[in-house]
């Protein structure tokens, strides 16, 4: 399985439940080691990156500790602790990055408020944010969207293409709902154990293929693939 991403593009990753989505993720996180071939990382074995700065990473479903008691700026804040050094205080460009981090995931207003107060989505947004905050050059994002409401679905489409457009991140989004994203996606990279489509996304619903939101775990067009 060989794909590469460039600076700027806006790639999707699907596929059916134990197609080895995590397993790719892993290998890129520098999680996994690979029993054949190799897995480089701007250039390098992903567990040698000294710049962890330029890795953005959002997991999937990740739940807050229920007794956290952080604001949302607090909790952006820690997704610039990579770039800057945990043991130097913040400075003006760092408040900066954490404002426009917020700012570009449509929670300004909600910048005090603990995260705790928010829905489900909005802290999803806030984990997003957290990401941002680094400037990654590179943002990874496991189905960040999966049971959040149509507007957060928005918001998170236009801070993703805020990323790509205003600071020539990539980014890759593994994920079997791209309604949100469809019409901004550079390439949809379907796999199962290999990569069975690399493309745009107009090839693969001008064959009927439907990219939004299903109501089953799966759309069916990815559980019939071979």
């Amino acid at each position: 399985m060989t794909f590469t991403l460039a600076p700027g593009e806006f790639v999707a990753l699907a596929g059916p439940n134990g197609s080895g989505k995590s397993t790719l993720l892993r290998l890129l996180l520098g999680l996994l080691v690979p029993r054949a071939g190799e897995a480089r990382l701007f250039g390098v074995d992903p567990r040698a990156l000294g710049e962890r700065a330029r890795l953005g990473y959002v997991p999937q479903r990740h739940v807050l500790a229920p007794d956290l008691p952080v604001t949302v700026t607090e909790v952006v804040a820690t997704g610039r602790l990579a770039r800057r050094g945990w043991w130097r205080p913040a400075r003006a460009s760092d408040r900066e990055a954490i404002a426009h981090a917020i700012e570009s995931v449509g929670l300004a207003t909600e910048a005090r408020r603990p995260v705790l107060e928010l829905s489900g989505g909005q802290q999803q947004r806030v984990l997003i944010a957290r990401a941002l905050a680094s400037e990654p050059d590179l943002l990874v994002l496991d189905e960040p969207i999966a049971g959040v409401d149509a507007e957060s679905q928005r918001l998170f489409r236009d801070s993703l293409v805020h990323l790509v457009v205003e600071h020539g991140a990539a980014v890759l989004l593994v994920s079997h709902e791209l309604g949100a994203v469809a019409d901004d996606l550079d390439r949809v990279l379907v796999i199962k154990h290999r990569i069975k489509f690399d493309g745009p996304p107009s090839e693969l619903t001008d064959t009927g293929v439907s990219l939004g939101v299903h109501a089953d775990d799966l759309p069916l067009w990815l559980e019939g693939i071979e």
